[in-house]
């Protein structure tokens, strides 16, 4: 071992009601995030009248998409340096800031930029909160707690829509951010009264600032490339093109900056591991398109089957409660099964085989052949998260726990933005719209024929990264999961 390193502390025993308490404080944090994504969105034609300022109202979304998605990796790398209390409580206080700032924002400019600085502390909590339970909890009995993670973003994305609709309508929208100061306060003193009992595994690490900023760039040129083609922009115009091209270069210089420095932002030994390459890739088809079918398939009901927007929320329901329900037992599943990829296999190729149905059903048919289809599908995606996230962590050291987990989290965002623009680029192709615009109201002027027709190639597309998703998990190596997290230490010592 190298004389430099300063060799790990082995973690502080930790009893069942601590770890509870520990749990409990890092859901809260992780609520604040899941919760902010939804609440948001009913809300945002009363924030549009009220600010009078409807042309930057999709803004409000992005600003935060942007910030959290560009500076969850930062957020990661940072913890392996500094230790996840002290990162997770400047998140949590850098998220009720911006909170705060919304609430109080007198125009639209105001919002977007308090939006930005929610979207800073936002993009910790979720992958900070993952990496506690990774500090605490053995991989061998994670996948369990990864589930009860997925419970958190299934009540939100019920919640949040519901809450933003009643605050805006009956209160004042600016109580979809108060609403987060007693929640923050709560997480924060969670957080701070059980900071000093989280295991440490910090080691010299430096922070390649060039690499980081290259990933951050990269990111956010993509994400508004992603965001703005075929809705603000055309996809062939200079502006999509531009923000492309920058975005490429960008990759093909942080790549070499990988490869070249001393202690590259995402080391390239992690990147290379064949678990950690398949585990996000895994995950990045799954998640991504978990997220862009949330978007479609609300569209698909109110087009085909005239429901109303409400009613197709509704139907929508279903569809979010089996992502849960797949995450929950694959997750139970991994603590007892020895082949524990066996669920998210089973799961994945069922997903994508309910979805190539979906491809090839007639005009008229059974709704509730095809709610139970979907839902089927969303079960076998929700049976990859626990997977990845664990596996990936049981195949690294504890000093790059953080570090990975960031990364994970950073590539699932970016595969829902870019499902989200892939889905949505054949819809619109596919019915002839070459300019830009917005979907619903593209779609509901289309002849019922082509709609069907254009639904068809969306769900076979689907399909299609459901596959490429199985094909991730099949591949994926199967290392025994750790039994404690003792263990998990003592094999960095010798490594």
């Amino acid at each position: 071992m190298d004389a430099s390193v300063r060799p790990e502390e082995a973690p502080p025993v930790l009893g069942h009601a601590e770890i509870r308490s520990i749990i409990f404080g890092i859901m809260l944090a992780m609520l604040l995030a899941a919760l902010d994504q939804t609440i948001v969105a009913t809300a945002l034609p009363t924030i549009g009248a009220d600010l009078n300022d409807f042309t930057n109202l999709s803004w409000v979304v992005t600003a935060y998409l942007l910030a959290s998605t560009a500076v969850t990796p930062l957020y990661g790398k940072l913890s392996d340096i500094h230790g996840r209390g002290v990162m997770m409580t400047g998140a949590i206080i850098m998220f009720t800031l911006g909170s705060i700032a919304c609430a109080l924002a007198p125009s639209m400019l105001v919002l977007i930029l308090a939006r930005g600085l929610q979207g800073l502390g936002g993009g910790g909590l979720i992958s900070l909160a993952q990496t506690i339970i990774a500090d605490i909890i053995p991989p061998r009995e994670r996948g369990r707690y990864q589930a009860q993670i997925a419970s958190v973003f299934a009540a939100s994305s019920i919640a949040g829509p519901v809450l933003g609709g009643v605050m805006a309508q009956h209160l004042d929208w600016s109580m979809i951010f108060w609403i987060n100061l007693p929640l923050g306060l709560g997480a924060f003193l969670m957080i701070r009264k059980i900071m000093g009992r989280l295991p440490r595994h910090e080691r010299p690490h430096k922070l390649d600032l060039p690499g980081a900023l290259l990933l951050i760039v990269s990111a956010v040129c993509l994400m508004l490339a992603l965001s703005w083609g075929g809705v603000s922009y055309p996809w062939a115009s200079i502006e999509v093109i531009g923000l492309l091209v920058i975005a490429g270069i960008g990759s093909v210089v942080f790549v070499w900056r990988m490869r070249t420095t001393s202690e590259p932002f995402l080391p390239l030994d992690m990147m290379s591991n064949q678990v950690v390459a398949t585990g996000i890739a895994a995950a990045f088809f799954m998640y991504g398109l978990m997220i862009a079918l949330t978007i479609v398939t609300p569209l698909y009901f109110e087009s085909s089957w005239h429901l109303s927007s409400s009613a197709a929320g509704l139907a929508l329901i279903p569809q979010m409660a089996g992502t849960v329900a797949g995450a929950i037992s694959s997750g139970r599943a991994m603590a007892r099964l020895k082949n524990y990829k066996l669920p998210a296999l089973v799961g994945s190729v069922a997903s994508t085989i309910c979805l190539a149905v979906m491809a090839t059903l007639p005009a008229g048919g059974s709704q509730g052949l095809q709610i139970g289809l979907l839902t089927i599908a969303s079960i076998g995606m929700g049976t990859v998260f626990p997977l990845s996230t664990v596996a990936i962590q049981n195949a690294v050291p504890p000093h790059q726990l953080g570090t990975v987990t960031g990364a994970a989290n950073f590539f699932r965002a970016l595969g829902g933005a870019l499902f989200v623009s892939v889905l949505g680029a054949v819809l619109l192709g596919t019915i002839g719209s070459g300019e830009a615009g917005d979907m619903s109201a593209l779609t509901a002027n289309a002849a019922p024929a082509l709609l069907l027709y254009a639904f068809h190639l969306v769900f076979g597309t689907a399909a299609a990264v459901s596959l490429l998703g199985t094909l991730c998990v099949f591949a994926m190596r199967q290392l025994p999961l750790r039994a404690s997290v003792q263990h998990n230490a003592e094999l960095s010592l010798v490594e």
